[in-house]
């Protein structure tokens, strides 16, 4: 299984859209619920100057529940005695916005253009980070603290009035609404939709900010502003943000830009005197002197580079190389460990996506046949050993995952929209049906057949034609050839029905451009809707960013009812109404069959270099690497790496 755009909330949140590489409603309540339980009534000044009433707190989120006091020391799964020193190398794990796997040209990693590098989301601070042992919740960082009015519209930040950037000046409010602005108005489009609630920031002190959100802004709305990247103004007004770029931008956070190499390697080292080295959101981690990440343009050699210790660490996504790969010497003398590490976030969302733009993929018949010919079973069995699980939701392994026929509670939500869905929204949900291993499951294949006449599908000998008369063709477009030995089964169970299928693989530079201009017909994704999906459904399901260049709606849905209850969503008010109106959505995505879905698995399988070691637990939500591992002099003193 590959890694590709993994968004979990505590990342999507993270930079408005997930471009960190590691960018969510009930008619009636409109209120957004990020007040906190500990928080303190105090007065403050709306825009405007009246005076009125608000509450005061060192944190926020989404429903109101911060598990951690305002004197929290530490977040739990941190080591606060984790020595800092040496170095971790790996290879990019996850990407989003203009990031890409196999390459990089740019550092600028907030703009469409370009190819972003790795890592760069580190370099800055943002106004609140997130704890990742809770679902939702962000703490002060820049911010010491925050005023929220009682209608929820305006916040005032209070900074710490010492934060610096790394040549020494002062990170004041002046930036901080600079780049609010800056990212709202030039920022990728995934992060400009995101910041469309945001409406205004007034700089009242150089330490404090009043931001204003528009009314009727979704619930995670001041969320995503307090988690944007902080940029000075200062450099901005001598540097253009909005081209690509190989100069290091003035950043303020734990990291500053080492040296690299485009397209190969980058590095990140730690800044010893960071200003915000001791505060409770960062006792424990940011503990490697150097980060470096590793670039390769095929999956086999970087595995040859992992042996060689070219890099220290990787996560395996290949099930192949897990079961049969691990022997080689370093393996069987102890110096590399392996280890499968829990995570309670949802699994997210792997598959082939269709293109629905394209007049062939129209018909949902056309679509369910398609996927009706993809044998998991058989592939799970035959290429990945068997340790993976059919993905049939959306939400999958989430409260959020529909199951069997609509609650009473989904009913009333999906019952004024009767009419404009189809009936299999209010029976069972959709979950693919599971075939005899062969291969080439005839009873599948058949039922595809009539699904393809039924659309109106004609045959001129053993080819498969469209209704308009046009040879049915399929391009699976890929910048890597690592998922096609389980497309290929996949492709020739499409030609028994006629349909000529091919993979391709582009560079990833020509991959970018024509996926951000949706010059495709099927490709795979995989991303994470988190435990509390907001503003990350209207990017990938909702209609204003299906014709939007470079959107993360692939598939380009463009559903009145989908839009409808994302709408009630950004503003429920409690999990459990957000619950219920995630499973209607997923009841409806997956009566449209926009996709094939793949597979998933409950865990991360890592190997590294025994040159680290880490906390006792994981966080719930991230296995934490970066964050909060260390290296170890002792270990790596009886370690010969090789070529080090």
């Amino acid at each position: 299984m590959r890694s590709r755009l993994i968004l979990s909330r505590r990342s999507t949140l993270g930079l408005g859209s997930a471009l960190l590489g590691q960018l969510g409603f009930f008619g009636a309540s409109r209120a957004f619920a990020a007040a906190t339980a500990a928080g303190a009534e105090t007065g403050g000044v709306e825009a405007g100057g009246t005076e009125t009433h608000g509450t005061e707190t060192h944190g926020l989120s989404t429903f109101g529940d911060l598990a951690l006091p305002a004197d929290f020391a530490s977040f739990a799964y941190v080591d606060v005695n984790a020595p800092k020193g040496g170095e971790i190398s790996l290879q990019p794990s996850s990407i989003s916005g203009n990031q890409n796997f196999t390459t990089f040209n740019t550092l600028n990693i907030f703009i469409l253009k370009g190819d972003g590098a790795a890592g760069m989301g580190m370099i800055f601070d943002t106004l609140m980070t997130g704890n990742a042992d809770e679902p939702d919740s962000y703490y002060g960082l820049v911010a010491r603290k925050v005023w929220v009015s009682p209608d929820k519209n305006h916040y005032r930040f209070f900074l710490r009035k010492e934060a610096r950037f790394h040549d020494g000046t002062p990170l004041t409010a002046h930036d901080v609404a600079f780049s609010l602005r800056l990212l709202k108005t030039q920022g990728h489009p995934a992060i400009r939709q995101s910041l469309r609630d945001f409406a205004s920031a007034k700089v009242e002190a150089d330490d404090v900010l009043l931001v204003e959100l528009k009314k009727g802004h979704s619930r995670e709305a001041a969320l995503l502003v307090a988690s944007q990247p902080i940029f000075s103004a200062a450099y901005y007004t001598s540097h253009k943000f909005d081209e690509t770029t190989l100069d290091p931008p003035l950043g303020s956070g734990a990291y500053k830009v080492g040296t690299f190499d485009q397209g190969r390697h980058i590095s990140f080292m730690r800044v010893a005197d960071y200003w915000g080295k001791d505060l409770p959101v960062n006792r424990g981690q940011n503990n490697f002197d150097k980060i470096r990440f590793e670039y390769f343009a095929d999956r086999k050699v970087a595995f040859e580079a992992f042996k060689a210790a070219v890099y220290t660490f990787r996560e395996e996504f290949t099930s192949a190389t897990w079961a049969t790969g691990y022997d080689f010497p370093a393996v069987q003398d102890g110096r590399v460990k392996r280890a499968t590490l829990p995570d309670e976030s949802p699994m997210g969302t792997q598959g082939w996506f269709f293109n629905i733009r394209r007049a062939k993929f129209k018909d949902v018949r056309i679509r369910q046949a398609i996927g009706l010919a993809f044998d998991f079973t058989w592939t799970n069995k035959n290429i990945m050993y068997g340790v993976y699980r059919r993905t049939v939701s959306y939400f999958q392994n989430s409260p959020m995952e529909a199951i069997g026929k609509p609650s009473p509670q989904e009913l009333a939500l999906l019952d004024p929209y009767r009419k404009q869905l189809p009936a299999s929204v209010f029976g069972d949900v959709y979950v693919p049906p599971v075939s005899d291993g062969s291969g080439q499951d005839r009873t599948l294949l058949r039922r595809a057949n009539e699904l393809l006449m039924a659309a109106g599908c004609q045959r001129r000998g053993t080819n498969l034609l469209l209704p308009g008369g046009k040879p049915f063709d399929i391009e699976f477009l890929d910048f890597s050839s690592a998922l096609e030995p389980h497309t290929a089964p996949f492709i020739r169970n499409l030609g028994l029905l006629g349909i000529s299928a091919r993979y391709r693989v582009v560079d990833p530079a020509q991959y970018k451009q024509r996926t951000d201009d949706f010059d495709y017909d099927i490709v795979t994704q995989r991303f994470g809707l988190g435990l509390t999906p907001g503003e990350g459904m209207r990017a990938y399901f909702g209609s204003q960013t299906a014709n939007m260049p470079g959107s993360r709606n692939i598939s380009g849905i463009a559903d009145p009812v989908v839009d409808a209850l994302i709408a009630q969503a950004l503003v429920a008010d409690t999990r459990e109404k957000l619950t219920i109106i995630c499973r209607a959505i997923d009841r409806i995505l997956r009566a449209g069959h926009y996709w094939v879905p793949m597979w998933n698995k409950p865990n991360h399988l890592v190997a590294y270099w025994d040159v680290f070691d880490r906390p006792p637990r994981n966080a719930k939500y991230d296995i934490g690497v970066l964050s909060t591992w260390w290296y170890d002099i002792k270990k790596a003193a009886h370690i010969d790496l090789p070529g080090r």
